[in-house]
């Protein structure tokens, strides 16, 4: 009896999530989003049911690694950049993007070379 009460205390205290105030997450609930990000807070995640996703609202600084272009007009330019970004609708982010961070700094890239 007591070796039951300490699994299940084990059990719920691994259900507890704390978010801080810059931070959400993202709850699947046997594989589907549940309505809307959770946090800041307590929240409780059903451990075999849920699998949860947290996802930073603040803005985050990514480097651009520095490309040596040649424009138009066959000069040979090299360029540094670097891109702030804020992830505004964090299931959006989670559910079409696989990794958002690296996407983020291949479109940046990518977008650089076009524009020079």
């Amino acid at each position: 009896m007591l070796m039951f009460v300490v699994i299940v205390g084990v059990w719920l205290m691994s259900c507890v999530k704390i978010l801080r105030e810059y931070e959400r997450a993202v709850i699947f609930r046997l594989g589907r989003v549940l309505s809307k990000p959770k946090g800041p807070g307590i929240i409780f995640v059903f451990v075999p049911f849920d699998r949860s996703e947290r996802v930073s609202l603040r803005t985050i600084t990514l480097d651009v690694p520095p490309q040596d272009i040649i424009t138009r007009d066959n000069v040979s330019v090299k360029l540094n950049a670097v891109v702030y970004y804020r992830i505004m609708d964090p299931i959006k982010a989670i559910n079409e993007i696989e990794d958002y961070n690296f996407a983020t700094s291949q479109i940046s890239q990518t977008t650089l070379r076009s524009v020079v």
